[in-house]
Parts: C-alpha cells; structure tokens; sequence
C-alpha cells in the first residue's frame, strides 16, 4: 500500500501549517514556499484541508490560514481521509460489489485489517510530528524503527 503523492504532501503541508500556531495565519503561498511544494499544489491541498474542518480560512487583513482545531487533535487519519476519502485497503471493505464475494473466505477479515491500519494512522497525531524523531530498536525487526515522541508546544 503506497499513499498518493496528494495524501503526502497533505501531510507535509499540515506539518508546516502546524510550525504556525501560535504565531498568526499562514498563506498558501507561504506554506508553498517553506515546504517547496509547488502553489497550485498547495491551493488544491489547502481547499480540501479547509473543507474537511483541519485548516480554517480567515479573510481580512490580518487574514490567511491556521489549524481547524488543535494539532494535538489531529491525526494522520483525519489528513489522509481529507484527500483520499474514507481508508480502504480494498474494496469489499467498502461495499464494492465483487465477482469473487460468494467464494471469499477473506471477507470477513478485511475490515479488520483495515481498521488496525486506520487505528495506526489515527494513533498519530499533528503534534508528534512536529516533535523530534526519535530511533529505537524493536527486537522484533531487523533494523531500527522510528519511534515518534510528542512534544508540548
């Protein structure tokens, strides 16, 4: 499973719109030009980010963009969802009609994979990506693997 490059760079964008907090509004523009993510990139994240209630658009002259609620309320999920649509790793998890349903012996399972998936996302929020990386070694994998600490900010 591979996110689309939108999905990412939502996540890049809401990283750096979170960077903002606490110090005023934020233009797409300016979001485009810290993540080097191309403008109309940024425009087309920034409308289904403001649609989905992350980010909130104030107009004026003080105007530009900030978090839709607190970092430390959302998640990896909330972001995806916003441009992917609901997570779904196939399509009998969405109702899809099947050539192969009567005989699935999988059927049953995959919602339950899809839901531990969506609870992985869903377990990390905006503030622990802004906080540090840290390395840590799990003794069930070969390598190290990234454990993300959360800050307070």
């Amino acid at each position: 499973m591979r996110l689309s490059n939108l999905a990412d760079y939502a996540v890049i964008t809401m990283c750096q719109a979170a960077l903002h907090c606490g110090n005023g509004r934020v233009s797409a523009a300016e979001l485009a030009a810290e993540t080097g993510l191309p403008v109309p990139t940024v425009q087309k994240l920034v409308s289904k980010l403001t649609g989905a209630g992350l980010l909130r658009s104030v107009r004026g002259a003080h105007g530009g963009l900030q978090l839709g609620r607190p970092a430390a309320a959302i998640t990896v999920a909330d972001i995806v969802e916003a441009i992917e649509g609901r997570i779904a790793l196939t399509a009998c998890v969405d109702h899809t009609p099947c050539d192969f349903e009567a005989a699935c012996n999988m059927k049953p399972h995959w919602p339950i994979i899809n839901n531990a998936l969506r609870g992985a996302l869903a377990g990390i929020t905006l503030a622990q990506l802004r906080g540090p990386v840290v390395l840590a070694r799990n003794e069930d994998a070969p390598a190290p693997t990234p454990i993300i600490e959360e800050t307070l900010s």
